[in-house]
């Protein structure tokens, strides 16, 4: 039997030697390759994270002491040592692991949102919760990494942590050097000098006489220190890191020395009062394609062949690639388009921008509210810039957009990838309410392209515009080009005009369909006409601000019907309500949109199928609605 086969329970887990332990690392990576490679997944942070999360495990008693996994994506190894390894054939899928943490899945999961540099304002509200319960000794770790450390948010928690009390609150930085790419800014630099400084070595040479010269006691006081030689490098608090703060620091250690770790987190879990804990781990460890994988270290794949890290399948072009060409097309044309993104240039599209324009490339962090502001600035200083995030990351970055871009009515270009439902990552990646947060910007204008097409029209046209502008597009392959019939004057494409019978009491119905849930209305607009109804199928493009002409087309219908990918309150059909009600046009609307949840994890063809909003659901709903009305 493996030890792997072994393990449950964390308590299975502190009943191994540490031979068994060193054993038992290379079986999850083993593990975790066999079933990523199957579903897709988060593998490179997680092969890194394996020492560290065992480490975690022997030391601490979860779920008596949290453990807060910042960017949750690096809790696979949590997961398996808390009984869920069955699960992981089911990754990510629908009644399946979540890629995350998950409050439903297991008492050992205290979070589950995906966003990062969240974990230490956990840990401090969770410290001043049992101090004030009187359970002070209970142990809070937030294991921060993968750049979380570059949002702001941290430091705010930071400020608080330290702050002369003695709560215990254990920090792990595990420290490898990237978020989603390589880690940049300040910190950076400083965790990587941290990395070199050869503080231990210095210790250890000009104690060694010393101690030494204690005889039996000293002798054994320098091979207890000695022990951390593949770990410890310092245990005081460097005074040019972190001056102000107070707090007990360790390290660097060697995230992958299983004994080293566990002295160091022991040492941790004794310790009264906050202190931090630098692990040094390598990304994608102990698989080659990950570790080859030089610009992204398989942070997240597909899935692919476990033995060559190869894609399976074929893929076919994307919305992100359109972007990334046509952003391109606009730095040759015009010299003041820059681009900024927030740790993700792969994944966004930014890359080929910031190679062929390093000067006019910037990458901030994971600091969606700096980036947001930054781009007010560059904009000020007579730039046009172009922030591309997930479309789920500008949810942190609001009052930014709202107070520092729309207020100063900046031209800032923002590009939402992954908008709408994205399904496997799970609720909190789903990019469904960027349209209630964007709308409600005065002056702003948002474009919802329908396909690869329309998204390179609209961005350019965004760059024309004085204020602020958003293009959002989903998650996932290009659809076909949907060529219009027609265009209104305010530019509104009508892309279909379909007769049931001609009869002149014919219900009509108006289909204004916003961005990539084009295709789904028309081909429940086909199905509708065969079942007795005239409908036409509009798409705005520019959906806020809201186009005059609906209001006309509204008016000459019997049924408005408004479908979009984001959430129903706030969003688009929300604004075509207000506007039908602004301009006195009294035919009835009804919204097809994603409902006030948290959805579980599943494929965007699945939700969009659970939640009627697939061609099917559109048209069942339509029919319904028109049956009631007419």
């Amino acid at each position: 039997m493996s030890v792997l086969e072994r393990i449950s329970t964390p308590e299975d887990l502190r009943a191994l030697s540490l031979h068994e332990v060193t054993e038992l690392a290379q079986e999850i990576r083993d593990f975790l390759v066999e079933k990523v490679s199957a579903t897709g997944g988060h593998l490179g942070p997680n092969l890194g994270v394996v020492e560290l999360t065992l480490g975690l495990h022997r030391v601490f008693q979860s779920p008596e002491d949290p453990i807060i996994f910042d960017t949750s994506h690096q809790s696979y190894v949590h997961k398996i040592l808390t009984g869920r390894k069955e699960g992981f054939d089911q990754l990510r899928q629908k009644d399946g692991l979540s890629g995350y943490t998950s409050r439903e899945e297991s008492e050992h999961d205290w979070t589950e949102s995906s966003h990062a540099s969240a974990a230490l304002s956990y840990a401090d509200g969770l410290a001043k919760a049992f101090e004030l319960r009187g359970e002070k000794h209970r142990k809070v770790v937030a294991v921060v990494g993968d750049g979380a450390l570059t949002g702001g948010m941290c430091w705010e928690a930071l400020n608080n942590i330290a702050g002369g009390n003695k709560r215990n609150v254990v920090i792990v930085v595990n420290d490898n050097g990237r978020s989603y790419s390589p880690t940049i800014g300040g910190f950076a630099a400083n965790l990587a000098q941290l990395r070199t400084v050869p503080f231990y070595d210095k210790v250890m040479e000009q104690g060694k006489s010393t101690l030494k010269s204690l005889g039996w006691f000293g002798e054994r006081t320098f091979e207890a220190l000695h022990a951390f030689k593949e770990g410890v490098k310092s245990t005081v608090l460097p005074t040019e890191m972190f001056p102000d703060l107070g707090m007990k620091y360790i390290g660097p250690v060697n995230g992958h020395n299983v004994e080293a770790v566990e002295h160091a987190l022991s040492y941790a879990r004794d310790y009264e009062g906050p202190l931090i804990v630098h692990m040094v781990t390598e990304k994608g460890r102990g698989y080659a394609p990950a570790e080859n994988d030089v610009a992204e270290l398989m942070h997240s794949t597909g899935v692919i062949n476990p033995k060559t890290g190869e894609p399976v399948g074929t893929k076919s072009p994307g919305w992100t690639s359109v972007f990334s060409k046509a952003l391109v097309q606009a730095g040759r044309r015009r010299e003041d388009v820059v681009a900024i993104t927030a740790a993700m240039a792969g994944p966004t599209g930014l890359s080929a921008f910031g190679e062929e324009f390093p000067d006019r490339f910037f990458d901030v962090g994971i600091a969606e509210q700096h980036a947001l502001t930054s781009a007010a600035g560059l904009a000020l200083g007579g730039m046009h810039p172009v922030v591309a995030i997930y479309s789920t990351f500008l949810n942190r970055a609001f009052d930014q957009l709202l107070m520092d871009v729309g207020l100063l009515e900046q031209p800032v270009t923002i590009v939402l990838d992954r908008a709408g439902v994205t399904g496997s990552d799970g609720a909190s990646h789903n990019g469904v309410w960027d349209f209630a947060i964007t709308s409600v910007v005065p002056g702003i204008h948002v474009a919802a392209p329908r396909d690869g097409e329309q998204l390179k029209e609209l961005f350019d046209a965004s760059l024309d515009i004085e204020g602020p502008s958003v293009v959002r597009f989903p998650k996932g392959n290009l659809p076909a080009v949907i060529e219009p019939v027609h265009q209104l004057e305010d530019g509104v494409d009508v892309l279909a005009y379909l007769d049931a019978d001609g009869e002149d009491d014919t219900p009509s119905v108006l289909m204004i369909a916003v961005g990539a849930m084009a295709s789904f209305a028309l081909d429940a607009a086909e199905q509708l006409r065969n079942e007795g109804l005239n409908v036409t199928v509009v798409d705005p493009r520019w959906v806020i601000p809201v186009a005059p002409s609906l209001a006309a087309l509204a008016d000459d219908h019997d049924l408005v019907v408004t479908i979009e990918d984001g959430v129903i309150n706030g969003g688009i059909g929300s604004a075509i309500n207000a506007t039908l009600s602004a301009t006195e046009v009294d035919t009835p609307v009804r919204n097809i949109a994603f409902p006030e949840i948290f959805p579980l994890h599943q494929s965007r063809e699945q939700l969009l199928k659970v939640m009627q909003m697939d061609a099917e659901g559109i048209r069942a709903q339509t029919l319904e609605w028109a049956h009631n009305l007419f």
